[in-house]
C-alpha cells in the first residue's frame, strides 16, 4: 500500500510540473500569434499547438485534483453531515472515480485496439479494415501530426486516476476524514 501511495505522490507531482510547463508553453504560444496577427503573418499552427497543450495541462491538473479529492464539487448535502457520514461520502468519491477509471481505460482499450494492431503487424491499411477505425490515420489540420498521439493523454488520465484512486482507497478505506479536516491549512 505504501508503494502505491508512493507512485500516486510521485505521479500527482510529475503531472503538477508538467502541466506547469504546459500552461507556460501555452502562454508563449499565445504571445507569439498575437504578435504575428498584429503584423499580419500569422502562424497558423501556434492556434493548434496552443489547444492540444491546453488540453494536456487540463487533463494533467485535473488528474492531480482527484488524487488530492479537491475536484470541484457540490457539497451542500456533505457539509451538514456527520465527521461519520462525510468518510462515506469520501469513500464513495474514491470509488466513483476508481470505477469511472476502469471504464476509460476500457473504452480506450476499444478506441485503440492495441491487440489488433499487434495482430496485424502494425499495418494500418489492415488494421483500418478489420476495426472500420482510423485512428492511426487521421492527422491534425495544421501541424499534421497523428492525432492519435494527442489523444494519448485520454488512456493516461485514466491510468493516473486508477493509480489515485486506488491509493486514496487501500491507505484511507473510510478515511480519517476529521483528523485530515483539523490537519489542512485554514481557508481565507
Amino acid at each position: 500500500m505504501k508503494f502505491l501511495k508512493c507512485l500516486s505522490s510521485i505521479l500527482a507531482k510529475a503531472e503538477l510540473r508538467i502541466a506547469g510547463i504546459l500552461v507556460a508553453i501555452v502562454t508563449a504560444l499565445i504571445v507569439i500569434n498575437v504578435f504575428t496577427r498584429a503584423a499580419n503573418m500569422a502562424i497558423f499552427w501556434i492556434d493548434e499547438a496552443a489547444i492540444f497543450f491546453m488540453v494536456w495541462a487540463v487533463f494533467l491538473g485535473t488528474a492531480v485534483l482527484m488524487q488530492k479529492r479537491q475536484a470541484i464539487a457540490v457539497t451542500i448535502v456533505k457539509d451538514f453531515t456527520s465527521d461519520k457520514v462525510k468518510r462515506y461520502f469520501e469513500v464513495a468519491y474514491d470509488w466513483s472515480i476508481l470505477i469511472f477509471s476502469l471504464f476509460l481505460l476500457y473504452f480506450c482499450w476499444i478506441w485503440y485496439r492495441p491487440d489488433v494492431l499487434i495482430e496485424t503487424g502494425f499495418n494500418l491499411q489492415e488494421f483500418s479494415m478489420q476495426t472500420m477505425n482510423f485512428i492511426y490515420q487521421d492527422t491534425t489540420n495544421t501541424l499534421g501530426i497523428p492525432k492519435y498521439l494527442v489523444w494519448l493523454i485520454i488512456p493516461y488520465f485514466g491510468f493516473s486516476c486508477f493509480i489515485h484512486s486506488l491509493a486514496n482507497i487501500l491507505t484511507t478505506p473510510c478515511g480519517n476524514y476529521a483528523k485530515r479536516e483539523a490537519q489542512k491549512e485554514p481557508r481565507s
